[in-house]
């Protein structure tokens, strides 16, 4: 890389000003109106930590949120820069987090750290360098720390981010603010619940639109082309994150887009492994090798009868798209409601629950305790009778009706 292109203004292209005055620039440019619940979970006195996440689902932005709302728009104790910055070509981490250690800096922000060839390593040994400055990682949800050349998995505290739940994408998309309540204040609190949520908005007049979009906040700024750029995000993670992060060839990549267009179609099933290798022209170990790939990036749920015993090349027992917008996104067909449904109560659950396949009753066991049966608003309760602690999350209700459960509660659980 010439450093004649950084002439003029910087006369050096490792002068350190570089950064906080191209930091400046974004957090100008930083809105503040939305910010994440997901900010308040993660522990930012822990000295080394690291955020993973889908793309899309806002991390970049949270991280300059935190720095604009902690340290200010012009603070040199703290620094963001994005890894797959130009100036990364020339510059290590470790270049960077000494010249931040001398200027007197704290918050040292990496972004997009998996695509910095032997990050960990260098992250490793900065932090062991310099402890006086906490740092912060962020990268795709394919991110292990434990796999790494340095293994980081005792020293860092990871976070998984998800994109917006239905509450959020009331008060993001609506301006309609919610409560946070737990899945035993759903189970146990039911009408007080679904009254307290009546009282401020009719839920049910913006459910089937947030199925349809919603869940990655980008929609906000470009909702013509919401579908087409949930695509584009399928397509990169499918043809450079997974390529580069799980050495697979690229010439299948083409053929893990046609088991996604698969599932897209599909109302949920018992999952056929030899029928879904003969579509994708895979060998069977070979498709559920690229599942388990696909389920690590968060493009699809891998769903399971017994999360304790399961073994890596074990067949899921189920598998859904990884939310519902990205079902609506990719499906060639109308998406049937059924797998919306499933989609939308896998995601939501997921954040914070353990969600395994109910193998004779019921559609999914939570915890390994609840049996969730999921339907329209004329599901009963045939399938899961005399089943203890069941319970029918029907579609199309607003308020409880009888024992049944209205689905959408499922969206107010973070």
């Amino acid at each position: 890389m010439c450093k004649i292109a950084f002439c003029g203004k910087h006369e050096k292209l490792d002068n350190m000003d570089v950064l906080f005055e191209k930091q400046e620039v974004m957090l100008r440019s930083t809105d503040m109106k939305i910010v994440r619940d997901f900010m308040r979970t993660v522990n930012w006195s822990a000295p080394l930590l690291c955020i993973r996440g889908a793309r899309g689902v806002g991390k970049s932005t949270l991280l300059r949120q935190y720095i604009k709302q902690n340290f200010g728009e012009t603070s040199r104790k703290a620094l963001y820069c994005s890894l797959d910055w130009v100036y990364f070509a020339q510059h290590s981490i470790l270049e960077v987090a000494a010249k931040f250690y001398q200027s007197g800096g704290k918050l040292l922000i990496l972004d997009e750290v998996h695509k910095y060839p032997h990050w960990s390593r260098e992250i490793k040994e900065a932090a062991e360098m310099y402890p006086d400055i906490q740092f912060v990682l962020s990268g795709s949800s394919l991110l292990k720390i434990i796999d790494g050349d340095a293994d980081l998995s005792r020293r860092c505290r990871a976070y998984d981010m998800p994109g917006l739940s239905f509450r959020e994408y009331l008060k993001f998309y609506k301006g309609i603010t919610l409560p946070l309540f737990s899945l035993e204040d759903i189970l146990d609190k039911t009408k007080d619940v679904a009254a307290a949520v009546n009282e401020v908005c009719r839920p049910l007049e913006h459910f089937h639109n947030y199925l349809k979009y919603g869940y990655y906040p980008f929609y906000l700024k470009n909702p013509i082309d919401y579908y087409a750029l949930i695509e584009q995000t399928e397509n990169y993670v499918i043809d450079v994150e997974i390529v580069q992060q799980r050495n697979v060839n690229p010439a299948n990549c083409r053929k893990i887009k046609a088991l996604i267009n698969v599932l897209a179609q599909n109302v949920p099933y018992d999952t056929d492994i030899t029928k879904l290798a003969q579509l994708a022209q895979l060998q069977r170990n070979t498709v559920l090798e690229y599942l388990n790939h696909l389920a690590d990036a968060k493009l699809i749920n891998l769903i399971y009868s017994d999360l304790i015993s399961v073994g890596k090349m074990q067949k899921p027992d189920k598998i859904l798209l990884e939310n519902p917008n990205m079902l609506y996104a990719l499906a060639t067909v109308p998406v049937h409601i059924g797998t919306a449904r499933e989609c939308f109560t896998v995601n939501q659950l997921s954040v914070a629950h353990t969600v395994e396949y109910a193998k004779e009753q019921g559609d999914f066991k939570v915890d390994g305790r609840y049996t969730f049966e999921i339907g329209g608003k004329s599901k009963t309760f045939r399938q899961i009778a005399g089943v203890k602690d069941s319970y029918v999350f029907s579609d199309d209700l607003e308020m409880p009706r009888g024992n049944k459960i209205p689905l959408w509660m499922l969206g107010v659980l973070y």
